[in-house]
C-alpha cells in the first residue's frame, strides 16, 4: 500500500489492520499463490490470477413459454411510481467548510478552513459523501403531486472511509438511515437490498459456510431487525441466512432482492469457493419458476450490476434472464453512482433485446457529482398488467445553486427518459435502438454523457476510446464477453475496453 502510494502511510496502516484478519483467513483457505494474490489485489501489472472455474445452475425442464413482444398498456390503464434510492453514503463526520480536496479516499471532514472555500452545507463536488440533512431534504421534497407506491433501496449506506470502519460504525449507519426512511416515508412499503459498503471490511461477505465471529450474521441479523416492519417472516428468514429475499410488492408482482456481493470480484471470501455462493442463483431459478407457474411478474433489485460480476456468476445470471424473459418485468441496480444501463440479448444470436438492467445514479456526490435519485413509472396493479417500466425520471440537487448564499435548496427534475431520448416506449428494444443511435448522433451521445453524470460531467470530454468503452458497457449484461461489443462503432480492442472500464470503477 505504501510502496505503491495507494494512500497516506497512516491510511495504509489502518487499512491493513482492518483487513488483515479476514483477508489472511480467506487466503489461507483458498489455493492462491503469491503472484495470483497480487494480481487479484492490484491487477495484471502485479500478477495473473484465474482460479475461479466455470459452473452452471440448473434451469427447469419445463419449456420456455412462447416469446410475446411487450406491448404498451391500454390508454387509461393504471400506472404506479416506484422511488429508487441507491448509494446514499451518509458521512456522519461531514463538516461544512472543511477541505473539499485532500489526499485521503474521503474528504469534506474535519475543521473548517478559514479563508478557503470549503465544503458546501448541502454537499460538495469532490471525494465527499453526504450529511444526513441532505438525505432528509430529499425525502421531505418528494413530489407530492405524483406520489410513489413503493420504494426500492439498493444499499451502500455508510461513507467511503473504508480504512477506519468498525461494525459499530456500520450498524449505526444502518440504524440511522433506516430510521430516517421510516420517519419520512411513513407506511410506504420499502424493499431494501444489501450493498458492498455495508460490511466491514468493505466487500467482505462470507458465504454461509463461514461461521462464527467472521460470518456475516452480525450484519444480516441487524438488517432483519431494522427492516422487519417492511418484510415478511419468510423474507426475513432468507435475509438472515444469505442477505437475499423475495416479497410481494402488490398482487401479481413480486420483488427479488439479490445479494450481489456473492458475484463480486472484490469479495475476497469467494476465493475459497465461488460456485453459486449461498445457492442464491439456484434459489432465484426456483422463485422465477414459481412466479411463471402462477402468472406473476418479477422485479429484480440488487446493488452491483450483473455486467460487473465474476464471469461464471454473470453468465449464469444472463441465462436465467433469457429463460425467464416473460416473467422478469424489470431489473434495477446501482453501485456505479452514474446513470446508465446494461442490455440483455437472446443467447442464440445476441441480437434480440430480451431485458434491460437499469442502473440508477447515486444519492451521494462521490466523486464530483450532484446528488440524485430515480423514480420508475411502471404498468400498474390490475389483471393482465405487464408491470414493465414505462418511463423513468431522474431528480438532482444542483449543488452550485443549493450552496449559493441565501439560496433555498430544491431537488429538481433533471430529465424524463422517453421525452429526452425520443423513445416511443421504454422496452428493451427501444433502449437497443437508442444505443445504436448513439454511434452516429454525437449530439445525442453527448447529451447522454451529461445526464450520465447527473448534470455535472468531468471537464475532460468523452472521446473515441471513452465512447467505445461506454457503448460496449451499455450492451454488456454479462461480463467478459467481447462478442457483445463487436457490432458497435467506434471499435476498440476488448482488452483496451476492459482497461478503460477498470479506470472508471470507483466503488
Amino acid at each position: 500500500c505504501q510502496d505503491l502510494r495507494l494512500a497516506r502511510a497512516e491510511v495504509c496502516r489502518e487499512a491493513v489492520q482492518l483487513f488483515q484478519r479476514d483477508v489472511v483467513s480467506a487466503w489461507a483457505r483458498s489455493v492462491l499463490r503469491p503472484a495470483e494474490a497480487c494480481g487479484l489485489l492490484l491487477g495484471p501489472r502485479c500478477g495473473h490470477w484465474d482460479i475461479l472455474g466455470d459452473w452452471n445452475v440448473s434451469l427447469p425442464d419445463t419449456p420456455k413459454p412462447p416469446v410475446r413482444p411487450p406491448q404498451p398498456p391500454a390508454p387509461g390503464a393504471p400506472r404506479e411510481r416506484i422511488l429508487f434510492l441507491t448509494d446514499l453514503h451518509w458521512d456522519r463526520l461531514y463538516a461544512p467548510g472543511s477541505a473539499a480536496a485532500c489526499p485521503d479516499p474521503l474528504c469534506c471532514r474535519g475543521a473548517a478552513r478559514p479563508g478557503a472555500p470549503g465544503a458546501g452545507f448541502w454537499g460538495e463536488y469532490g471525494k465527499c459523501d453526504l450529511p444526513l440533512h441532505t438525505i432528509e431534504l430529499l425525502l421531505e421534497q418528494l413530489p407530492a403531486a405524483a406520489p410513489v407506491a413503493a420504494v426500492y433501496w439498493t444499499g451502500d449506506i455508510p461513507a467511503h472511509d473504508v480504512w477506519q470502519q468498525s461494525r459499530r460504525d456500520q450498524l449505526r449507519a444502518l440504524g440511522t438511515v433506516t430510521a430516517a426512511l421510516r420517519r419520512r416515508l411513513g407506511a410506504l412499503p420499502v424493499f431494501p437490498a444489501v450493498g458492498n459498503h455495508e460490511a466491514t471490511p468493505v466487500n467482505a461477505f462470507p458465504p454461509p459456510y463461514v461461521r462464527g465471529n467472521q460470518s456475516a450474521a452480525w450484519l444480516y441479523d441487524a438488517m432483519a431487525r431494522e427492516w422487519q416492519q417492511w418484510l415478511s417472516p419468510d423474507a426475513l428468514q432468507t435475509l438472515r441466512a444469505g442477505g437475499f429475499y423475495t416479497a410481494q410488492v402488490w398482487p401479481g408482482l413480486r420483488v427479488v432482492s439479490l445479494n450481489m456481493n456473492f458475484c463480486s470480484q472484490a469479495n475476497f471470501w469467494l476465493l475459497i469457493n465461488a460456485t453459486d455462493p449461498a445457492g442464491q442463483l439456484q434459489w432465484l431459478v426456483g422463485v422465477l419458476a414459481a412466479a411463471e407457474r402462477a402468472g406473476d411478474k418479477v422485479h429484480i433489485i440488487g446493488h452491483i450490476p450483473p455486467g460487473h460480476c465474476l464471469r461464471s456468476w454473470s453468465w449464469n445470471y444472463y441465462r436465467i434472464v433469457s429463460r425467464f424473459e416473460g416473467t422478469i418485468a424489470g431489473q434495477f441496480f446501482g453501485h456505479t453512482h452514474v446513470d446508465e444501463f446494461e442490455l440483455f440479448y437472446d443467447e442464440e444470436t445476441l441480437t434480440r433485446p430480451v431485458s434491460i438492467a437499469f442502473i440508477a445514479p447515486s444519492v451521494t456526490t462521490y466523486i464530483n457529482l450532484n446528488p440524485g435519485y430515480r423514480v420508475y413509472v411502471v404498468d400498474g396493479s390490475y389483471p393482465g398488467s405487464s408491470h414493465a417500466v414505462l418511463d423513468h425520471e431522474t431528480f438532482i440537487l444542483n449543488l452550485t445553486e443549493a450552496n449559493a448564499p441565501g439560496a433555498v435548496p430544491r431537488w429538481q427534475l433533471l430529465y424524463r427518459a422517453r421525452e429526452t431520448y425520443g423513445l416511443p416506449s421504454a422496452f428493451p428494444a427501444d433502449w437497443d435502438r437508442l444505443l445504436r443511435r448513439f454511434q452516429d448522433d454525437e449530439r445525442l451521445f453527448q447529451r447522454f454523457w451529461f445526464l450520465l453524470h447527473k448534470g455535472h460531467p468531468p471537464r475532460a470530454p468523452c472521446g473515441t476510446g471513452c465512447k467505445a468503452a461506454l457503448l460496449c458497457a451499455l450492451r454488456s449484461g454479462r461480463s467478459d464477453d467481447p462478442a457483445l461489443c463487436r457490432p458497435l462503432r467506434p471499435t476498440l480492442p476488448f482488452a483496451r475496453i476492459q482497461q478503460l472500464w477498470r479506470q472508471r470503477r470507483l466503488c
